[in-house]
């Protein structure tokens, strides 16, 4: 199976969070699952991080690369392809950086492991369980 993980399914694993679940953690360690991380994610993390609302090592961005790496999560860049996408998305949902993982997850086929219920208005897979 081929994974996107939400910015805070991310955050959870790598930090152990009860948050997340035996079953999601069990596909994200995996090794027949291919892993993925946005940059997006990154980029989430980082200006939450400046705001106040995510505690993590400085320098933040250079410990989450670490940790995905760490972990053997791929990192997917942003694309054009995926962005197309975006003119298509209903506003269920008004986050922009989940938006942009909605569209990654459609155009590379990614099942995006996340919490939010409100992706699975958009059709795009989606396991959190």
């Amino acid at each position: 199976m081929n994974l996107l993980l939400d910015t805070c399914t991310f955050l959870w694993f790598i930090s152990a969070d009860k948050n997340l679940p035996t079953t999601v953690r069990q596909r994200i360690i995996d090794p027949d699952n291919e892993v993925w991380l946005s940059v997006a994610s990154l980029w989430e993390a980082v200006i939450k991080h400046q705001l106040g609302k995510l505690v993590a090592p400085q320098p933040v961005a250079s410990y989450l690369m670490e940790q995905r790496e760490r972990h053997a999560i791929a990192s997917l860049p942003l694309d054009e392809a995926s962005l197309k996408h975006l003119e298509k998305l209903s506003a269920h949902h008004r986050d922009p950086f989940d938006r942009i993982l909605i569209c990654q997850a459609t155009e590379h086929g990614l099942t995006l492991l996340t919490p939010d219920k409100a992706i699975t208005q958009y059709p795009v897979k989606v396991e959190w369980d």
